[in-house]
Formats: C-alpha cells, sequence, structure tokens
C-alpha cells in the first residue's frame, strides 16, 4: 500500500464531507420512504406511479403552469419544423441561426433589459460571476465579492473560482451593516444572493438599491422563483420593487419555472457591446457549444406572447388566491407572502416520516433538510401553482395538520368568504 503523503482541506469556501455526510443520510432515508426517485407520469394535472399510486404534485416550480400550455407546447414543435434542426451544436460567437437572436430580442423587449440567454441559470452563474470577479463584467476594477451565506448552490459553488481572481467573503443573510460597512471600507463591491429564494422569502431589494445609490453597491440576483409569477408582465420581483436602468443591478433567472419552458435569461442594462461579446466568448458554459435547442426558443417565445396577453395577470391572480387558500388553513413563517412556496416546520427526526404521510394521502411535498437548508430547521415545502384546485389544497392542508403542521387562526378566513 502507498503510504504517501495525505491532503488536508481548507473547505475556505465549501464543504463536501460535512454536506454529503450529514445531507445523504436524509436523501437515503427519503428514497427508502419513496419520497425521493419517484417515477410517474402526469395524467391531467395527477401523477400516477407504475404501481398506480395517485398524488398531486405540490413540489413543482411551475406556478403558472405554463410548462403544459398548448400555445407553449406547439410553439416549440412550431419552431422545430420552421428552422428544421434541434440543436446548432457550434459555440454562437461562431456561428448561430437567428432563433437565438429571434428570443433574446423578444425577452428584452418584455423585460426592458439587455437579454443573453444560457442553458440554464446555473450555467449562467458559472460563466457570468468569476468574469464579475475579475472585473471583466464591470470597469476593470476587481471587486470584493460578498456571497449571503443562504444564496443557491448554483451561485455559491463558484466563490472558489472567484476567489482566485478576487478577495471572497461571506455574510450572514441579508446582513445590511455588513454590506455597507465593506463599502465603506472598498471601492468596489459586488453582492451576490437570490432575489426570490427557494424556501419563501425575498430579499431587501428596496434597502439595497439605496445602498446602490449611496456607495454604488452592485448587486448579482437570481431571481428565478419570482419570474413570471411577480409583477407586470412577469418581470419578477427585483425589477418590479427597483426596475434597473444602469449597470450596478444583474438579474438571472430561470425560464424553466413559471416561464414555464427551458434555459435563463441573464437581464442587463447599461452595459457596452464589448462587455456582451466578453460574456459571449468567455462565460464558461455560456460559450461553448451549447445555445439554447430550438424548441426551448420556439416554447420560449410562445411563453413570451403570453407573457404580454391579459391571460398572464389572470393566471397571476389565481397563483395568488391558491396561495390565500392554503394561508387560511395552515400557518407557517410565510404566511400573508405573495410568494408561492410556504415551509412547513418539522422536526428533523419526523420530517420524513410526516412525508411519508402526506404522500400516501395523495399529495407530494418535499422534505427538506440539510444541507438545503440550515441544520434543526428541517421541514415540508410546499409549492402552489394556478392550477391546482381548492378541492385539493384544502385536502393537502387537512393531511398537513394531521402530521404537525400549525393550523391557521380562526381569524383567517378563506379569500372571498
Amino acid at each position: 500500500m502507498n503510504a504517501g503523503r495525505t491532503i488536508e482541506p481548507t473547505h475556505r469556501y465549501r464543504n463536501n464531507d460535512k454536506s454529503v455526510g450529514i445531507g445523504n443520510a436524509f436523501w437515503d432515508l427519503s428514497e427508502e420512504n419513496g419520497l425521493a426517485g419517484i417515477v410517474a407520469e402526469l395524467d391531467d394535472g395527477v401523477l400516477r406511479t407504475g404501481e398506480g399510486h395517485t398524488f398531486v404534485n405540490f413540489s413543482c416550480c411551475s406556478y403558472l403552469d405554463l410548462d403544459s400550455h398548448p400555445r407553449v407546447i406547439e410553439g416549440a414543435v412550431e419552431a422545430l419544423r420552421r428552422y428544421g434542426v434541434l440543436d446548432h451544436c457550434i459555440p454562437r460567437s461562431r456561428v448561430q441561426i437567428p432563433a437565438l437572436l429571434e428570443l433574446e430580442h423578444s425577452l428584452g423587449e418584455l423585460f426592458s433589459a439587455d437579454v443573453v440567454s444560457a442553458i440554464s441559470a446555473s450555467a449562467a452563474s458559472a460563466g457570468l460571476l468569476p468574469l464579475i470577479a475579475s472585473g471583466h463584467v464591470g470597469d476593470g476594477e476587481r471587486p470584493l465579492m460578498i456571497f449571503d451565506k443562504n444564496c443557491h448552490v448554483s451561485m455559491a459553488q463558484t466563490k472558489p473560482v472567484c476567489a482566485d481572481e478576487t478577495e471572497v467573503v461571506t455574510c450572514r443573510h441579508h446582513d445590511l451593516d455588513f454590506i455597507e460597512a465593506r463599502c465603506k471600507e472598498y471601492s468596489r463591491v459586488w453582492y451576490v444572493c437570490d432575489g426570490s429564494d427557494s424556501l419563501g422569502g425575498y430579499a431587501p431589494v428596496a434597502e439595497l438599491a439605496a445602498l446602490q445609490d449611496r456607495y454604488g453597491l452592485q448587486v448579482y440576483y437570481d431571481d428565478s422563483h419570482s419570474l413570471s409569477a411577480f409583477g407586470p408582465r412577469g418581470v419578477g420581483y427585483v425589477r418590479s420593487v427597483a426596475p434597473a436602468a444602469n449597470d450596478r443591478t444583474v438579474v438571472v433567472a430561470t425560464l424553466n419555472k413559471a416561464f414555464g419552458t427551458s434555459g435563463a435569461a441573464v437581464l442587463l442594462d447599461g452595459h457596452p457591446k464589448r462587455t456582451l461579446r466578453v460574456i459571449e466568448r468567455f462565460a464558461g458554459a455560456m460559450s461553448y457549444s451549447q445555445p439554447l435547442n430550438t424548441a426551448a426558443v420556439g416554447a420560449g417565445l410562445a411563453s413570451a406572447e403570453i407573457h404580454r396577453s391579459e391571460e398572464l395577470p389572470a393566471l397571476q391572480k389565481r397563483l395568488q388566491e391558491k396561495i390565500a387558500l392554503f394561508d387560511a388553513h395552515v400557518e407557517t413563517a410565510q404566511s400573508g407572502s405573495t410568494f408561492p412556496i410556504r415551509l412547513v416546520p418539522m422536526d428533523d427526526e419526523v420530517v420524513v416520516e410526516a412525508g411519508k404521510r402526506v404522500f400516501e394521502a395523495g399529495f407530494y411535498v418535499s422534505p427538506v433538510f440539510f444541507p438545503i437548508v440550515a441544520r434543526g430547521t428541517a421541514g415540508l415545502r410546499v409549492m402552489m401553482r394556478a392550477g391546482q384546485t381548492d378541492e385539493q389544497i384544502r385536502d393537502l392542508c387537512s393531511v398537513l395538520v394531521e402530521v404537525g403542521a400549525r393550523p391557521a387562526p380562526a381569524t383567517r378566513t378563506e379569500p372571498g368568504a
């Protein structure tokens, strides 16, 4: 046996030993109890496993149900017929078909921004954040990069790469005092966070905008969970609260959730064309021969047209009614928020068993545990959608209360009651 040197990791920016060592036990337990690795077919809004168990999915991010909208499906098919190719496999910096530019132009007009597309929000963050760290997306000066402690893994995983270009620190969740102190200390500061996070909360966008105006703070938001579901024409929470008109804000958002299609959009303002070319040429996976395929482009164009119609505010209103109906029956820390995610707190020891009982009753909600959430803050994550029926929501709430959820106060009534 080789008795050579062993390596002691620094764990300065990530710790797989901790994440896998603790989190994998929860995943194993979830799989053993039938709450992970589920295979099921969708039939008129209800899922059915091969064993015949039917359930309603309350853990799906398609908040407006646009992923199954007939116009979105037809848009994907029509684009394939129109362009005659599924995946034009060459970097767009060399050759591209007009489809991608057509989508970016449409999204740019819809969201009032310069839009660069990517195959996913993760790919966008992996490509953009290191360029921000080196000053190539910016004015050339390397900034201090502050990552929010709770920012999504798609952003957090870039810390080591960014730290090879500039100084990287992590702050407590939306610690405005820390951010302001660093703005006074450093000439350039970027703050990296979720505009809308996967556990049911919004960033303090107005307060951050004040710091941007006062100190020139720059903010990188992932606003994936609110795009389409929130704001006029679905611009999302960040751009509804503080519409960007300069280069101090970058918003990345997936098109896979409420937008109902595939890929991601990077929303930029005030950046010169040369910066867009740098992104196109050097932003990691955004630069490779894997742009959005033609079907995704066609679906995106169709969804964008729905966003321009009166159907979008009607869907947004219906979603808010479903959220309010849930809040009328189950109390959570998110009650009263417009956000479509609710976290029903459970002890680590019972969260998987509670999720199993809910699943057996015909509903799927995600048990969340470390490292998805901090240790000791496990729960069942519930996601509302515009297409869920009132009966389904009421029945789910009854089951959740049976497994330990806190009932809503008697003073809180159903919308319209």
